[in-house]
């Protein structure tokens, strides 16, 4: 519904624009369709926002002040767990930001401090500063990534994704590609299946192997 010109602020023209990107992808978003939505005129958004690539800016900050920021000093394995399981939530929610949240270069205040609490938590964890910058990078590719995979998927759910294995199982002659008919019909068509389950599973995997990295560099 749009809102009157007289309400606005950069709240308001920010929340409009995520209610865009959600809706219709980041390539709706323009500053005619956002100044349409507020029922305002386009020139009056820029008393709020200077330009495109600030809105852009933004949008970034604001998809990082909804992730759940881990506490410095609490148990690390802990606090890493929660905020990626935050992550995925969050970025599920907003899938056009996979494609902003590492190629701004004016971050704003809720990323800074993100960044800087995730860096925080590692380094209190004991973990050396060259293993906390790989620490980080790997943890983010693996949530990036199956958030990327999840939403590209063409299912959502277990019985979807019994469906669409079905048919492509269906279309393979007797004795074709066996080691993908076992996966089909033993694993992905059973009762309970769903892609998502895969990401704490993988998640653990990560948190474990940099928690015996760590332990094997500390000096005995």
């Amino acid at each position: 519904m749009s809102e009157p010109a007289r309400q606005l602020s950069r709240e308001r023209v920010l929340s409009a624009a995520v209610a865009i990107a959600d809706a219709h992808g980041l390539a709706a978003l323009t500053m005619r369709s956002l100044a349409a939505a507020l029922n305002a005129k386009p020139m009056s958004l820029y008393h709020y926002i200077r330009n495109k690539e600030e809105l852009l800016d933004a949008l970034v900050d604001r998809v990082f002040a909804e992730i759940e920021l881990p506490q410095v000093g609490n148990d690390w394995r802990a606090e890493l767990r929660r905020r990626c399981l935050s992550a995925r939530t969050v970025l599920a929610r907003h899938p056009w930001a996979l494609a902003l949240v590492e190629t701004r270069t004016s971050p704003g205040p809720a990323t800074l401090r993100h960044h800087d609490a995730v860096l925080g938590v590692l380094r209190a964890g004991g973990f050396s500063l060259p293993m906390t910058a790989r620490a980080y990078a790997i943890i983010d590719a693996y949530v990036y990534g199956f958030v990327l995979q999840e939403a590209s998927l063409p299912f959502d759910s277990g019985d979807s994704a019994a469906s669409v294995a079905g048919s492509i199982v269906d279309a393979f002659a007797a004795g074709q590609y066996p080691h993908l008919v076992e996966l089909a019909t033993q694993h992905i068509q059973q009762p309970g299946y769903h892609f998502g389950g895969q990401f704490e599973f993988g998640l653990d995997l990560i948190l474990d192997a940099l928690a015996a990295y760590r332990d094997a560099a500390r000096p005995s």
